[in-house]
């Protein structure tokens, strides 16, 4: 039961850590990365990542899908599609192929230089939308931003399917349009299931009704969807994700009482206590304690062009996908700066790379490094940029 002081250890740091950073407006996410950096091997070595923790923090991660996914807005990006997808799609690539070529110039090997591009690929929506909360951003330039911010998870899905077909060895041309195909036929059809239950159907409002019966029934989508997920050859966590996504699409119906949107509310609600203060600060403090390189593997250059290659991706690729549908240079560089924070999902992706032995410890910490300064600065820099053109 030696767990159970450790966790208790944990979680009042990382609380205590939370509410100091708060008030400098730094992401909860670095205070909890920290915490595991600081109590576990790497500092002062008093707790060590053990079997319970571990459990414990990849629920937190099926939870913390589960929890991005319900905080989703599937329409979000229907005023802007083509904007959103082609600002998405662009940052992706600029930031893919930047991360690659860094890793790759720094003789890392092949599948390491595509890891970390692919994790590198991805915005996190937690980072863009807490931005957006504290910045009064006319309403087209949000919407682009949010919108480009859930197309990118989207391709981040496929992009985990890929990296799970390289834990496999399947990397050849043949795997990977089959693997292609499976992913595309999931989404769809988990999409689909969403459209004509959780939007249309009437039947569904017997388990909306009754709050307790909605929890268990989000619970066991969730891991049903994550079974499911895993069984075709991705990752579980896709299907946590696309699970709360399903759910989410409960604030398009139709509904003149509201109930669906106010059941959806209270079932966030419910469970934003739950995760964010306990089961979600699990996985990120877990992922400090698995932060253990020696300071002589660690390339401060590496870190340094990892970073840029990061901003700039983003920064350079979002930029472009705005200046493509006619946006001035000012927006398109908001939106640049606006889509560079890194954190939730590339920790998860990070997570799963270096369990599956694709990276190793000091690439491993290089891009949490990368990922915890991008999280930080990137609010700054939006806020600078934002003041700075509306001083003009």
């Amino acid at each position: 039961m030696e767990y159970i002081l450790d966790l208790s250890i944990l979680l009042v740091f990382a609380k205590t850590l939370e509410w100091l950073f708060e008030k400098k407006e730094i992401h909860s996410i670095i205070a909890h990365i920290l915490t595991g950096m600081i109590l576990g091997p790497f500092l002062l070595n008093v707790i060590s990542p053990s079997e319970p923790l571990k459990v414990l923090s990849e629920f937190g991660l099926l939870m913390m899908m589960l929890y991005m996914g319900l905080t989703s807005n599937f329409s979000s990006i229907a005023s802007n599609k083509a904007k959103a997808i082609s600002v998405a799609g662009l940052g992706v690539a600029f930031s893919f192929l930047f991360g690659f070529s860094t890793v790759y110039f720094f003789g890392k090997g092949l599948a390491a230089a595509i890891f970390v591009g692919v994790t590198l690929g991805n915005t996190a929506i937690e980072v863009t939308s807490g931005v957006l909360l504290k910045a009064r951003v006319r309403k087209e330039i949000s919407s682009i931003l949010m919108g480009a911010a859930f197309a990118d998870d989207i391709m981040a899905v496929y992009l985990i399917g890929i990296i799970t077909a390289m834990t496999k060895g399947e990397l050849a041309l043949f795997p990977l349009v089959i693997l292609t195909i499976k992913i595309a036929i999931f989404i769809t059809a988990v999409l689909l299931l969403s459209e004509y239950i959780f939007k249309r159907s009437v039947r569904f409002y017997s388990i909306l009704r009754n709050l307790n019966i909605f929890f268990t029934f989000t619970i066991i989508l969730t891991f049903l969807l994550a079974i499911v997920a895993e069984r075709v050859g991705l990752h579980q966590i896709i299907g946590a994700y696309l699970a709360g996504l399903t759910i989410s699409r409960l604030r398009e119906r139709r509904d003149p009482l509201v109930l669906s949107k106010i059941k959806l509310n209270e079932l966030i609600g419910d469970l934003q206590v739950v995760l964010t203060e306990f089961f979600i600060p699990l996985f990120f403090i877990y992922v400090g304690l698995m932060f253990n390189p020696s300071l002589s593997e660690l390339s401060i250059a590496l870190i340094v062009l990892l970073y840029l290659a990061a901003v700039l991706g983003k920064l350079l690729g979002c930029g472009l996908g705005m200046k493509a549908f006619g946006f001035d240079w000012k927006s398109a560089t908001l939106v640049g700066i606006g889509m560079g924070g890194r954190g939730s999902l590339e920790l998860a992706i990070l997570k799963f790379g270096i369990e599956e032995g694709l990276i190793d410890q000091s690439l491993f910490a290089t891009v949490v490094i990368v990922s915890m300064l991008t999280a930080i600065t990137t609010p700054q820099f939006f806020r600078l940029y934002l003041s700075h053109i509306r001083g003009e």
